[in-house]
């Protein structure tokens, strides 16, 4: 009784702190299949109970503020996506509105899911943040993908062909209101509470945990078109999520396996989850989804006014200092396994281990891992340099960077300054000339010598870790003189 009136006293704050209830689609048109009476709110609404999170350690876990910084957040201003989908729609005009639908499902998620329970569209440009737009769209639109997207997505097909592609479910409402799952059981008190005040009722639900919820988007197979708009193939765009799935990480259980959340939200135990009533829980996943993009995060900071960014610059600062921080040392490690000198030549055998659960680089085709070899004399001065990055961010030696239409071969040793180790992506269109237009393409072409798990990879780079073979060897050889 005493639980019941605290809780009735605390929803009185509670409410005077949430902004709005779901915005729910405006009526009209027949809905989409499968988008029947969604309805969301941005987040907002979820910030004024699950920021203010301190750990017993004292580290701020504060779900909102982790968020607002990441890509996640920010997927919807990301300027290079918007360029790419322009660069789609002026190449494919006939397809200009199924592209845009197509690029909302993950970058404008609620955007568009609201568009379809109308009978609509996705748009990109029409809703871009920035813009001085104000409507609902608008709003769910510059909320990227946001907390009562993922936390209402099902676990109905998660894991199969048919999830990816943003394939994923929305729950329908049921008489308890609008499910939203979550790792906890949460008391009845307090759900009654959330549910009087945001029409959103906590459902504990074990999917929000696996790998399988986040390859709804981050497993793209994309549509290619031929020179008359015919579609001629489907090709693997982005593959994360079937890259981990060939690897160890999928395969070990227990403490040793690795979902996608085990590195990009990890856990930070003995942590209350939400600052209102919030009971202290065994585990709480960090909220931060770092990744690999630190350019993207300080560009997102460097053009926030003209971007429509909503985060600090000091958060958006902190993530991308986080982000290279993993990049260097969490994500691979490289080791001079041999060195000696041979009839007048250093020899050198360098070993990178990829130490991710997919492939290095991995995601979207226009990322590069590269080896930068630098060796020295007694004296300091350089006697040979393989992989030197030029102040316009060239590669020096790199092919591609000096013609489009070529690019840079795969090595297993490498003899001179102009020839250097790269992982990357490379699309060939129908006609084999390099592309880097997506639906231009009739097959992703690989560079010879690439390093493939099993089954054989399209893409030139590492496979996952730790795997029977989970790096590139190869052998460096320059003139020496002591």
């Amino acid at each position: 009784m005493i639980r019941s009136l605290f809780i009735a006293a605390a929803t009185v704050g509670w409410v005077l702190a949430v902004i709005s209830h779901p915005l729910a689609a405006p009526q009209g048109r027949t809905p989409v299949a499968g988008h029947e009476g969604v309805a969301f709110a941005t987040s907002d609404n979820c910030l004024a109970c699950h920021n203010g999170l301190i750990a017993s350690d004292g580290e701020d876990v504060s779900i909102g503020v982790s968020w607002r910084a990441s890509m996640m957040a920010n997927s919807s201003r990301d300027p290079y996506w918007q360029a790419s989908v322009r660069r789609e729609t002026i190449d494919h005009k006939t397809h200009g509105d199924a592209i845009q639908d197509e690029c909302a499902i993950c970058h404008m998620p609620m955007a568009r899911a609201t568009a379809h329970a109308n009978g609509g569209r996705g748009q990109v440009f029409a809703l871009a943040p920035g813009g001085r737009g104000d409507s609902d769209e608008h709003k769910l639109a510059a909320d990227g993908v946001s907390c009562t997207l993922c936390h209402q997505i099902g676990p109905d097909k998660l894991g199969t062909r048919e999830s990816f592609v943003g394939g994923f479910t929305l729950t329908a409402r049921s008489t308890d209101g609008l499910r939203m799952f979550g790792p906890y059981e949460v008391e009845k008190g307090l759900m009654r509470t959330m549910r009087s005040v945001t029409d959103f009722s906590p459902t504990k639900a074990e999917h929000l945990r696996q790998s399988d919820l986040c390859a709804t988007c981050h497993t793209l197979y994309t549509e290619a078109f031929g020179p008359n708009g015919e579609v001629i193939g489907s090709l693997p765009e982005q593959m994360p999520y079937l890259e981990w799935k060939h690897s160890a990480f999928a395969r070990e259980t227990g403490s040793t396996g690795k979902t996608c959340q085990s590195c990009h939200m990890p856990d930070k135990e003995s942590t209350p989850i939400a600052s209102v009533l919030g009971e202290t829980r065994e585990r709480l996943a960090r909220h931060t989804f770092i990744g690999g993009n630190f350019f993207m995060l300080r560009m997102l900071n460097r053009f926030r006014a003209a971007l429509g960014v909503i985060a600090p610059a000091p958060e958006l600062d902190a993530a991308a200092r986080a982000t290279l921080k993993q990049l260097e040392s969490e994500t691979a490690s490289v080791e001079i396994a041999r060195a000696d000198v041979v009839d007048g030549r250093l020899n050198t055998e360098v070993v990178v281990r990829n130490q991710t659960g997919h492939k290095l680089p991995t995601g979207y085709p226009s990322r590069r891992v590269w080896v930068h070899l630098v060796v020295r004399d007694a004296a300091g001065a350089i006697v040979f340099e393989s992989g030197a990055v030029d102040a316009a961010g060239r590669i020096s030696g790199n092919d591609n960077d000096a013609d489009a239409k070529r690019f840079e071969t795969h090595y297993d040793e490498i003899r001179t300054a102009d020839q250097v180790q790269i992982y990357e992506s490379i699309i060939a269109g129908r006609d084999g000339a390099v592309t880097t237009g997506l639906r231009r393409r009739w097959s992703p072409r690989s560079s010879p010598g690439e390093v493939a798990p099993r089954p054989t990879s399209t893409t030139s780079a590492m496979s996952p870790a730790p795997t029977t073979w989970c790096g590139r060897r190869s052998r460096r050889s320059a003139p020496w003189t002591s």
